[in-house]
């Protein structure tokens, strides 16, 4: 069975533009983002890749004409081969009218009201509906699906099947949080045997969504809201929550089943509703690094507050020991690994693609296991890579470097060569642009499209920071480490391995002065666990660094700068080298420098 996976609106951005102020910091404030396409054949996933690392605009909305043809050319199928086409949200009339009856039922002017209900309206008829959905496919492909192969699959269901798959198709608890699906933010619940159970009275709606509470205080610091919140986390590190944190005591308050309302509900149509509130609480916000740390320590205190109680009820459900933790919120990874710790459970798998960049995977994931030709046992799922996107061959890279010829200069190399030169110029305070390979899904480079650099120098974060990759000072940089090689370095806790940068450890005080660029100033670090097995090239240049350093970690960021999509192509890894001081650059067996 082949099964085509999509995300993504053509009108959506225009609509929510003009209909509810999405421009400017509210840019990313719509449905839609982070679109993208997979393939699942046979229930093996064959491809998935980002729209925006084809379009170069990043998170984008846009229907993902060029990802849903990179799919399908990867594994040679044309649009009449596929058996299901999925897409990860399911706006029925159902659920407009319930829509509608909640924006009814909420506080708001008559006024206020009335174009909410209006916009929605609009938004069903124009965008989102089935029928909308189907006329947009078919005008950006040429192919008009039979609608009875395609599945309309709830947000949050997508989100839990995209955690289920990529553990391995292990039952086990889930917890499902992110700014808001059609209707909720939160859904509690459990998988077996690929079999979803919701735990409906636990459910979060979108009034009280702990993802759009620390979306607003993201937007109250001077940041952009629904992709700016990891600054938030970053901050966090600069300041200890206030003894009597007023999130805790005054906003958030809990319920059984794991349930939480806020004091003040956050207002649909007004995002800086609660504005004034962070000032009642803060003082009057100000633009310094303590009073930034000092608010977001506290909402980073609250969003503990806020899962513990989530998970605490899991705990009572499900007699699985299993837990996925996906959506948005999942990739708060400072509150993930206390979670694990705070929890019986026995592990936590945070997956790469928990924002709605896996929702791709988790939609066809779900059409597929569910779909009634699919017959036999269900078998546990493959492992799954992040390496699922476009890959460039020796040519491809040589007909790119030579366009680019007068500006760069470069040496073809052998693997081996590659790992001894690399791991030599690492040895000093370079900073290298690493590209090989498919391009890895999701919101975090693991390797296959990084920068890379020499943990050992304190100052190294600031350097890369502040030329190349043109962001806030305050930022840490994850490390990456072999995975056997890990709990020497980090208090891993009940874990043994994080190949997705999904959760932060505390390093070993040993390791402080040995690792200072990639020790964020709290101690801690964002770790990549790796193996010769998933990135066996990249392993081999750690090992070859750490023989010649005693250092056992490498810095490793995303390869492209602040603002713009990790880069995809040899030509997107050459530009972002030339505008920045980026000073070696490997294109697969090249060695690159600039004349």
């Amino acid at each position: 069975m082949k099964v085509l996976g999509w995300n993504g609106f053509t009108r959506v951005s225009d609509f929510f533009a003009e209909h509810f102020g999405a421009v400017g910091t509210e840019k990313h404030y719509l449905l839609g983002h982070d679109a993208g396409a997979s393939l699942l054949v046979d229930g093996e996933l064959v491809a998935a890749v980002e729209e925006e690392r084809l379009n170069r605009e990043k998170k984008t909305t846009d229907f993902p004409v060029n990802s849903v043809n990179w799919c399908l050319e990867q594994a040679g199928l044309d649009f009449s081969d596929l058996d299901l086409i999925a897409i990860p949200w399911n706006w029925s009339a159902e659920v407009e009218e319930e829509i509608v009856a909640d924006i009814t039922a909420a506080s708001l002017e008559p006024a206020a009201r009335d174009y909410l209900v209006s916009s929605m309206r609009k938004l069903f008829a124009e965008v989102v509906s089935p029928e909308a959905v189907l006329a947009d496919f078919a005008a950006r492909t040429g192919f008009t699906p039979d609608p009875a192969k395609v599945v309309f699959v709830p947000h949050h269901l997508a989100h839990a099947m995209t955690g289920w798959y990529l553990a391995g198709g292990k039952d086990a608890a889930f917890l499902v949080s992110d700014g808001r699906a059609e209707r909720f933010s939160t859904l509690l619940g459990e998988v077996r045997d690929g079999r979803i159970r919701v735990f409906d009275e636990s459910t979060i709606g979108a009034e009280y969504s702990i993802g759009l509470l620390f979306g607003a205080i993201t937007r109250f610091l001077g940041f952009v809201p629904n992709n700016d919140e990891y600054k938030v986390m970053g901050l966090a590190g600069y300041a200890d929550p206030p003894a009597v944190n007023p999130f805790v005591e005054n906003l958030v308050q809990l319920h059984e089943d794991g349930r939480y309302t806020f004091t003040r509900p956050l207002q649909t149509d007004d995002p800086r509703s609660l504005e004034p509130v962070f000032e009642e609480y803060f003082g009057p916000r100000q633009d310094t690094l303590e009073y930034q740390a000092r608010v977001a320590a506290a909402a980073q205190e609250m969003l503990g507050v806020v899962t513990r109680h989530q998970v605490r009820a899991l705990e009572a459900k499900s007699d699985l020991n299993h837990l996925l933790f996906e959506g948005g919120v999942a990739l708060n990874c400072l509150n993930n690994t206390p979670l694990l710790e705070g929890s019986r459970f026995d592990d936590m798998d945070v997956s790469f693609g928990a924002s709605d960049t896996g929702i791709v995977i988790g939609a066809a994931v779900h059409a597929w296991v569910n779909h009634p030709d699919r017959t036999g046992e269900l078998k546990p799922a493959p492992r799954v890579t992040p390496y699922l996107g476009p890959e460039y061959d020796d040519a491809a890279i040589e007909r790119t470097l030579r366009d680019f010829d007068g500006r760069v200069r470069w040496t073809r190399l052998s693997d081996d060569e590659v790992v001894d030169q690399v791991a030599k110029l690492l040895t000093e305070k370079a900073v290298v642009g690493w590209f090989e390979g498919r391009v890895e899904h999701g919101p975090r480079a693991l390797g296959h499209r990084s920068i890379l650099a020499n943990p050992s120098f304190p100052d190294i974060k600031d350097i890369i920071n502040t030329k190349v990759k043109h962001r806030e000072p305050f930022r840490p940089f994850a490390p990456l480490v072999i995975e056997s090689d890990a709990p020497k370095v980090f208090e891993m806790g009940r874990k043994s391995r994080s190949p997705y940068m999904t959760f932060v450890f505390p390093v070993r005080p040993e390791f402080h002065e040995v690792i200072p660029g990639a020790t964020h100033v709290d101690g801690t670090s964002r770790v990549q666990t790796i193996t010769d097995e998933d990135t066996p090239r990249l392993a081999a240049l750690l090992r070859r660094f750490t023989a010649l350093t005693d250092v056992p970690c490498l810095i490793n960021t995303s390869f492209n700068v602040a603002g713009e999509p990790i880069v995809c192509t040899p030509a997107d890894a050459l530009n972002c080298f030339l505008g920045t001081e980026i000073d070696h650059l490997v294109l697969g067996n090249h060695l690159v420098t600039k004349v």
